[in-house]
């Protein structure tokens, strides 16, 4: 029994010191992802989330579907979905909860905090303060958890503000700023005038569900009553849920941080408000057996303070995919600013302008330029607040917050302060690390001096060669303009003969296109065109391309929209091939077209998108010369995705046993054997809410063999998922060479395998 007798001081509550290389504050995505990059390399990192579940926006608590460059396929940025441990993380969720439910989703979160145990995990507690140990140099952190009345004085030599609104940026007294830049400050033509709103809001969801008998609702008082006060309350839907109500926005008038509350209120308001419409306003059918499931209770926060780092990004760095040498990612979500008056708003819910492909971001802006041992990581690195519209999304915050893990672990080894990375050789490791593990950041390749593959014979039992796309397919109607992307050499003159079925005599225009910029993939420039005359019924027709592709990329041939035409298409599948489409999608914007106004700054365009499987198929055709893009060379050559070219070996489906010889003039002592496989990086993976068509990506290879040159069978994998796969000895060991045998994912999939790394 405790008895605590009348004490005339004050008490105070129990006190926990911890001691650790990196204290990361907030436990989104951004912060998961350092955390979990840094632990990986050995440093000790306590992670501290003022919530129950970590995930943030994407947590249960608020829901939100993760995105970032695949924009939901709605652009045209192939195979832009990012890599390292925000891929690995979605690639199980995947797996495990392709219904996207988000509850499963905080499972995924917590379990790959909890398996390293270099992190020490602090949920419901809220950092409140820092000490510095002078002006620049921040000392330790405290924070307070009210579930178990413990306050914790965390102290490292490295911190890390992944909170969302930088509450240790801002009592460290760093320079931020908090509302949008004019457009003279940075040059940037979108920056939004004072009646459009200088922040964006919050925003809050509900789920639904049918039940089997009639539920009644009476709205609380505190509902909005009046449902025209809401502009665009004809959108709603009674079947929409979640994040698809994206759009209940509110607070970019208020300050986003301390009126959080009174936004809170008033997203309540419009969701019950809504809810009474929908159930009570009989403009709905089938609403009788209706009943609430969810309401969140916590608002998702998009925009509150930036920071001020060692450079600013600006619009003009994402529209113009400006390089950077201290690349550590690459964005490529629009730049997506929302009006300030949210879901009251006569306006548009937001307005989406997109680049031509993704952009390089780099890494000066996670660094403070006024506390020496602060990193920024989320939505409070260092952006103006057009750049941020893109920045923001959490797949992109994710991805960069690796790079903030990694920086840690090289200033931790080398005794250095986060700008000092800088500095040539460190940057350099910096990002070749961030490599290793799957950043693909942008036109930076694995270094061949840190992969003992560059210095083997490598051989292939077979290589992959595309003479003919079969025709074992169903047929597509070009009641939208359809392209099939394919790996083009320069100056090469295809040969292309596809099937068509004409429902009358009619005419179809095919055209052969390519990007401006040999790196993405918006086909603005068409190199040629042809008009072929069709007779009535199934027929075959031959284009004869004389303009070839100016250089080794990616080439679009395209077959224009005529709802009397359908074209032949395959069950076959390939990585880094596929088809694209010039359709809709409302999801981002996309219009088939974005075409801006003159003055801001924004480039006019198509879109040519993919379809979601199982739809999507490749168009069946005949080429010739044959697409040879495939070669076993391709694995150590530093890309783990298609850029210009497919940067894959792919097997010939007729080869049984797929396998891989490497062999050296003299053994190598090896650690490890990592192969970077294929999860499909132009599929987004929304983490929530939408479904996918499968549990593992198609192209991915599931059951591998790795044996010494003697036969013996050193690693071997079944059931695989995952992009990355990794053999790592517990004691080096010399090998002369190594062998890997592959299956095909299926009679459809030839296997594939980017890049093999050996150390």
């Amino acid at each position: 029994m405790i008895i605590g007798t009348f004490d005339k001081e004050k008490r105070e509550s129990k006190s926990i010191e911890l001691n650790c290389d990196l204290a990361i504050t907030g436990g989104g995505t951004a912060g998961v992802c350092g955390a979990i990059t840094a632990a990986r390399k050995g440093i000790k990192v306590v992670l501290i989330q003022d919530r129950p579940v970590l995930g943030g926006n994407a947590s249960s608590e608020v829901r939100l579907w993760i995105l970032g460059a695949t924009s939901h396929m709605g652009n045209n940025n192939r195979w832009a979905r990012e890599g390292g441990v925000i891929d690995e993380i979605l690639v199980e969720n995947l797996y495990r909860n392709p219904e996207g439910n988000a509850v499963i989703f905080d499972t995924v979160l917590l379990e790959k905090v909890l398996n390293e145990e270099n992190i020490t995990l602090l949920l419901n507690t809220s950092v409140y303060d820092v000490n510095k140990s002078n002006d620049t140099k921040i000392e330790s952190i405290k924070a307070f958890n009210s579930q178990n009345s413990t306050e914790y004085v965390v102290k490292a030599p490295l911190f890390c503000d992944a909170s969302g609104d930088g509450i240790v940026a801002f009592k460290a007294g760093a320079s931020f700023r908090m509302g949008a830049e004019a457009k003279e400050e940075f040059g940037e033509l979108f920056a939004p005038d004072k009646s459009y709103g200088e922040l964006l809001g919050h925003s809050m969801y509900f789920y639904s569900k049918n039940t089997n008998k009639p539920v009644k609702f009476k709205a609380p008082e505190f509902a909005l009553k009046d449902i025209t006060q809401i502009p665009r309350y004809k959108a709603i839907g009674k079947d929409d849920k979640g994040c698809r109500f994206w759009w209940f926005e509110y607070g970019g008038r208020h300050d986003t941080i301390h009126d959080t509350e009174h936004i809170k209120y008033e997203l309540w308001k419009v969701i019950y408000g809504v809810w009474d419409y929908i159930k009570n306003s009989g403009e709905f059918e089938d609403v009788d057996n209706m009943t609430l499931e969810w309401v969140g209770t916590i608002p998702g926060k998009r925009e509150s303070r930036r920071f001020e780092g060692l450079y600013m990004m600006k619009q003009q760095d994402v529209i113009g995919q400006q390089e950077f040498d201290d690349a550590i990612a690459h964005g490529g979500w629009a730049i997506d600013l929302h009006p300030a008056d949210g879901v009251y708003s006569e306006l548009s819910g937001c307005t989406q302008w997109h680049s031509k492909g993704v952009y390089q971001i780099p890494y000066r802006s996670f660094v403070s330029k006024d506390i020496d041992n602060l990193f920024l990581a989320g939505r409070i690195i260092s952006a103006t607040h057009v750049a941020f519209g893109s920045t923001r999304v959490m797949a992109t915050t994710g991805l960069c917050a690796q790079a903030v893990g990694m920086a840690a672990a090289i200033c931790m080894e080398n005794k250095i302060n986060p700008a000092e990375v800088l500095e040539k050789d460190k940057l350099k490791e910096l990002q070749n690390e961030l490599n290793k593990m799957g950043q693909s950041i942008p036109n930076v390749p694995i270094r061949k001096s840190s992969n003992l593959l560059s210095e083997a014979k490598i051989e292939a039992s077979s290589t992959l060669k595309i003479s003919k796309i079969p025709f074992d397919g169903g047929w597509f109607n070009l009641s939208i303009s359809s392209a099939q992307l394919l790996p083009l050499k320069a100056s090469v003159n295809y040969q292309v003969k596809v099937l068509v079925n004409a429902d009358e005599d009619t005419s179809l225009e095919v055209q052969l296109r390519t990007s401006e910029n040999p790196k993405n993939y918006t086909p603005e420039v068409i190199l040629e065109k042809q008009t072929f005359n069709l007779k009535k019924g199934e027929q075959y027709i031959t284009i004869n391309f004389t303009n070839g592709v100016p250089t080794d990329q990616y080439g679009f041939v395209t077959f224009m929209k005529n709802d009397k035409v359908t074209l032949k298409t395959s069950d076959k599948r390939y990585a880094g091939i596929l088809s694209v489409f010039n359709g809709v999608n409302k999801a981002v914007s996309n219009n088939g077209k974005q075409v801006p106004p003159a003055d801001i700054g924004v480039d006019e365009f198509e879109f040519w998108t993919p379809h979601r499987r199982p739809d999507g198929k490749n168009i069946a055709m005949e080429i010739s010369p044959a697409i040879e893009s495939f070669s076993v060379k391709n694995i150590g050559n530093g890309y783990v995705r298609p850029t210009t070219e497919v940067n894959g070996w792919l097997a010939s489906l007729s080869d049984e046993t797929p396998t891989i010889k490497v062999e050296w003039d003299e053994a190598k002592s090896i650690s490890e054997i990592k192969l970077f496989l294929d999860s499909d990086y132009d599929h987004p993976m929304e983490s929530t809410l939408m479904g996918h068509p499968e549990e593992v990506v198609p192209f991915c290879v599931r059951n591998y063999v790795i044996k010494d040159l003697e036969g013996k069978v050193l690693h071997k994998v079944e059931g695989n998922y995952q992009t990355i796969s990794t053999l790592k000895l517990e004691t080096p060991k010399d090998l002369k060479g190594f062998t890997i045998e592959v299956e095909h994912p299926s009679k459809d999939v030839p296997a594939a395998i980017f890049e093999v790394l050996c150390q």
